[in-house]
């Protein structure tokens, strides 16, 4: 997360990362073979997004826009034997797209069901949606709505010395603060028209803290965490009904899918809309964007465009990434 934001000694401390997660994410692929009891020549391919320490897209203010994940591919597929694919990104980018968000295309290849329209919600870090129309001609809509997880598990770490407030406890401890849920919400990213993706670049501990500072008074940490939660929940929760969710399937996966004070007060803001998992549709919430990845590998391997171009922005569809041999 330091390397998210300009620091000392930054290319240094890039490389060395680069080839430490390499190293950590072959390992973890030859743990799971050795546990399931695969061999390494059962798997055609490693779909390697890598850890995303820029994500600078198309702003008038920003030049060039780039998008950097480390993770080195090469290290994968050295140490694993299995051809990766990686680098998924800047393709899009080179196109005049966001490089982002991917997972949409994925979401229509498995989510789409004919006559239904369906919201996938996808709250990671950052939460995305994407829209599925009921005719599979229509083009795919989605963008990144603000802040999933991010802040809350960065205010949790920084409070409570653990990675993320377990099931909303610690927020439901609090209060939302009214004037502060204002202020977030008026954060001029939430206000621009798709395509549009953001990350910790925007939504950081220190955004956070500069947005406190606006304000005199001091606040209880749970009551932070309650308004933190409640600002994920709502600016969810209005791109949503931007697209008129009374006749809207919602479906949530990714690690915000387990927060029950948060999946509580988003139905409590989309009622009557029945708000369920992914796992409801056939695919395990916690899988969903794994799987998107390994999807987008082998779309890369077939020779088939990964990006919907209506989401990102992009001027044409692309195949996406690039091959390192196992």
């Amino acid at each position: 997360h330091a390397l998210a934001q300009p620091g000392d000694n930054e290319i240094q401390r890039l490389g060395q990362l680069d080839r430490e997660l390499g190293l950590r994410f072959a390992d973890t692929v030859n743990q799971l073979l050795t546990q399931q009891q695969l061999s390494h020549a059962a798997i055609s391919a490693i779909g390697s997004h890598g850890q995303t320490i820029r994500h600078r897209p198309p702003s008038p203010e920003e030049g060039h826009p780039f998008s950097l994940q480390v993770g080195d591919p090469n290290t994968i597929a050295e140490h694993t034997g299995i051809t990766t694919v990686a680098d998924f990104r800047r393709r899009d980018i080179a196109l005049g797209g966001h490089g982002a968000p991917l997972v949409p295309a994925f979401h229509q290849a498995v989510f789409h069901q004919p006559g239904a329209r369906r919201a996938i919600v996808n709250i990671g870090g950052i939460a995305n949606i994407t829209l599925l129309e009921k005719s599979a001609e229509a083009p795919i809509q989605g963008y990144d709505t603000g802040p999933g997880n991010g802040l809350m598990d960065a205010w949790t770490l920084s409070h409570l010395q653990q990675p993320y407030d377990k099931d909303g406890s610690w927020s439901r401890q609090g209060t939302v603060i009214p004037a502060l849920l204002a202020e977030l919400l008026n954060t001029p990213y939430l206000a621009l028209p798709p395509p549009k993706s953001t990350g910790r670049e925007l939504f950081n501990l220190d955004w956070l803290r500069q947005q406190l500072q606006k304000h005199t008074q001091s606040f209880a940490p749970e009551d932070v965490q309650a308004t933190l939660l409640d600002f994920t929940a709502e600016t969810i929760a209005a791109a949503i009904k931007r697209h008129g969710e009374e006749s809207l399937d919602v479906f949530l996966c990714g690690g915000g899918a387990h927060n029950r004070a948060l999946v509580e007060r988003l139905s409590d803001l989309l009622h009557p809309v029945q708000v369920e998992t992914t796992d409801s549709i056939g695919i395990p919430a916690d899988w969903v964007e794994a799987i998107a990845f390994a999807w987008l590998a082998q779309q890369t391997l077939k020779g088939k465009p990964g990006n919907a171009p209506a989401v990102t922005g992009a001027r044409s569809a692309a195949i996406l990434g690039a091959i390192y041999p196992g």
